[in-house]
This record gives C-alpha cells, structure tokens and sequence, in this order.
C-alpha cells in the first residue's frame, strides 16, 4: 500500500534531509516549505502523514494542524517541536496530533513514529472499507478495476444527480442491484426510500396490487386499505428487478406512472401524484421480448434513458483477483475468522474458473470457502469441487484438462452421484445413463460410499 506523505518546515533544506531518510527506507514524501500548500494538497488529494515543524512564521505546527483536523478525511500529524516548546506539543496532543518529536531529532524515532502513523492509517482505512462493504452502499460496493467497471462507475457518478430513469442488463449474479443502489446512494434521494422489487417473485396476480397498492373492498379479501410499494417510496428511488416478467395491464400502469409521475389504486377513483424515480433491470434481450409480444416497446423507451450493461464476470477476467480480496476481507470480517491469504494454486483456479454464476456464485464460493478453512490459508483444497474440477470434453462434452491436474478419484465420484440423482437413486436408470452394466454400477457405488435406493421402481 502506497502513502502519500508531507514534510513541512520553514527552512526547506531541513525538510529535504528528513524527506531523503525517508526515502532511503521506502516511504515516497514531498518537502515544502509552505503549509498552506499542505492544506491545498489535503483538500484536493488524499493525504495520509504530515511531519511538520512548529515554529514556523505564519502558520505554525498548530494551526496548520487546527486546519487539517477540519478536512473530511484529515491526515495524521507529527510535530517536531524544539526542547523549549514542550508546552507547544502537549497543546498539540490535545489537539489530536499523532505523536511529537523534540529536537535535534532521533531518526530512529522519527521512523519507528512514522511507521506507527501509516499502520494506524492502513487500518483506518481498512475498516472503513469493511463498512462500507456490510452496508452495502455506494460506489465501495461495485468492485473492479477493468475498463468496463470503471467505465460503469464513471456513469453512474454522471447520472446519480439526475432524475432520468435507468435500464440495467446483464446476466443473473453480475451485480445489477448494486449498481440501482449505487445510483440511489450517490443521488439527493439517498435520505429517502430504496425498494427493491423482483418482479420475477411475486406472483402475476399480486404485483398490481404489491405496487400500486388498493382500497378497501378492491377485491375478495381486501378487508382494508394498503398502500403499495411505489406510495412507500415516495421522494425515493423504486428498483424494478427483471421488470421483463411484468404483464402487459402492469406495465401499462408502469409507463403512466413514469409519464405523469401518477399512480391510481386499484379501487380507488382518486389519482395520486408521487414523486419516485425508477431504476429497471433484466437479464433478457427486450428487443427480442418486444418482438415476441412480450414487452411493451413504449415502456421500453422510456425505461432506457440510461442504458448500463453489466458484462460478465467471464468477460472482465481481471477483475477475479480484487472480487477474491474483496470477499476474503468480507467473510473473514463477519465470520471472526483468521485467514490472510488466497494461495497461488486456489488463486489459478478461481481464475480459470468459468462462473456461471456470475459475481453471485464467486461470493458464495469464497464464503463458503472461508467457513470451512481451517488454517489461515486458502488452498486449492479447500475450494468447492465445482471450481476445482474443470468441466471435461469428450467427444461431444466439453473437456480441458486443467494444468493443474484433477483428482480422477472425486471426478469419477461426482458422475456418479450426479447420475443417481437424476435418475432418482433407482441404479438401473443410472446405469443405462452411464452405459455401464447394473453391477459394475453396484460395484462402484459401494466403493464410494453413494447412497442408492433399495428396491427398483
């Protein structure tokens, strides 16, 4: 982890000499003579360490300290303080200076200060990032360095001011959701309402009614008034989950309330204004719903205001090594467990690994991963067999075998368990499946231990 890190004294040939020392034990610092500078650099960039001297004509070791403290995220300070002004650096610790160093200057303490300083930086840091990935808000959440996430990101900080509404596509598991919720956390409706609805889950019959909401006496069992979910969320942001399960009366519904920024009960004679913006998703091609019939192409136009495709994971390949990371710090956080590193040949395989799952499936992997190692390192052992054994080609099944290797002992194992299950443990059916003869089947599933069903049906 790099620092960026500040020497300030008024005499600036004494600001280099500690900026040198520093170097020569692989801290990269500036020196500069002029601590209003510093607080212009503070403000504009993150700043993690300033060493400052405290007599200084202007502004002194404690005032520039007074103006860091007021930043958003202010660096750390260290005060050099001559042996007369002990009182200057006690008034300093009150003011929540790091630590202070009295001249001449021992440069093994100034070091040992220093490397104290950014440790307490680095784990500041490091548990600021945690929470912001439990609570699952903002940018923190969308993790990845590849063009394209990057490119996505810088979107979502041009449009989140907006009102304008968003479509997002992608596959299931590649993070649509955290990308509505982005979208919602960086926009003046953040304080407001956050609905995620899945469209796909709710039953046809019940969405109208989920969403819009209904009076009293609406329909059989409707026994008193309730208000749906777009009502609840007003002044918020409403994320319609593969809104391409929606019926045609619902989307009807959906395309006036995003027209005329109204909804109408069902029930109810009286329109109500409401104030929502709507974030769709789907992992379906809409052109092709709207050319089967199964889409409305005026909604479609309205809902795609902001086109935001997620690629998947398979396709952003780069991203693997900081989603492993990212879900290790994640799980080993939540769970209390000690485990500090991903080794060279479970790091191969989560890379090779083709994720059909998408984002969704690396972060159950590596949960579940977690869990379940013991040591304080994650080993190709320890990973899952879906990720440790490569999909295989034979003839016209798909087959690479890994660099790795595989364990043909577990491969042969998995066939079979996975034969038994779909012919529903009845050996016979699994036999024919794997064209083999009824006992050698017997034979093998004895030898490891798979359950079988005792009478034929």
């Amino acid at each position: 982890m790099e620092y960026n890190i500040v020497v300030v004294d008024d005499e600036i040939k004494q600001a280099e000499i500690i900026v040198k020392i520093l170097a020569d034990h692989g801290y990269t610092a500036k020196a500069t003579n002029r601590p209003h500078e510093v607080v212009d650099i503070a403000q504009n960039n993150l700043l993690d360490l300033v060493v400052t001297d405290q007599a200084m004509p202007g502004m002194d070791g404690i005032k520039l300290l007074e103006a860091l403290s007021l930043l958003q995220d202010p660096p750390l300070v260290v005060i050099l303080t001559g042996y007369g002004t002990i009182s200057k650096a006690v008034e300093a610790m009150k003011k929540k200076a790091f630590d202070y160093i009295t001249k001449p200057i021992d440069m093994d303490r100034l070091l040992l200060t220093v490397k104290n300083a950014l440790e307490l930086r680095r784990l500041g840091r490091e548990n600021r990032e945690l929470k912001a990935i439990i609570k699952g808000e903002g940018l923190d959440t969308i993790i990845g360095n590849s063009g394209v996430i990057e490119a996505i990101k810088k979107i979502i900080r041009k449009i989140a001011p907006t009102n304008s509404t968003v479509l997002i596509t992608g596959e299931s598991g590649t993070g649509k959701e955290l990308v509505a919720n982005a979208i919602h956390s960086l926009s003046p409706r953040k304080d407001a309402a956050f609905s995620a609805v899945n469209c796909a889950a709710i039953p046809d019959t019940l969405i109208e009614s989920e969403l819009f909401g209904y009076e009293k006496g609406a329909f059989t069992g409707a026994n008193t008034a309730k208000q749906g979910i777009i009502g609840a969320s007003n002044g918020g942001t409403l994320f319609l989950d593969e809104i391409s399960e929606l019926s045609h009366p619902v989307q009807a519904k959906l395309l006036r309330l995003i027209q005329n920024k109204e909804i109408k009960p069902l029930g109810s004679s009286e329109i109500q204004s409401v104030d929502i913006r709507i974030v769709a998703a789907t992992n379906k091609d809409i052109s092709q719903e709207i050319k089967n019939g199964r889409f409305r192409e005026d909604l479609y136009y309205r809902l795609n205001v902001i086109p935001i495709q997620i690629p998947p994971l398979r396709d952003r390949k780069s991203d693997i090594p900081i989603l492993m990371e990212y879900f290790l710090k994640k799980y080993t956080s939540i769970h209390s467990k000690m485990i500090n590193r991903i080794s060279d040949d479970a790091a191969t395989l989560l890379l090779k690994y083709g994720w059909p799952g998408n984002v969704r499936q690396l972060e159950s992997v590596m949960e579940r991963t977690v869990l379940l190692t013991e040591g304080n390192t994650i080993t190709k052992d320890d990973l899952p067999l879906e990720v440790r054994v490569t999909p295989i080609a034979i003839n016209k099944y798909e087959f690479e075998l890994p660099e790795t290797g595989i364990s043909f002992y577990e491969l042969e194992k998995e066939i079979l368990a996975q034969a038994m299950k779909k012919s529903d443990g009845v050996i016979a059916r699994a036999a024919a499946l794997l064209g083999m003869s009824y006992r050698t089947l017997q034979y093998r599933l004895e030898k490891f231990g798979i359950n079988k069903k005792t009478e034929e049906v």
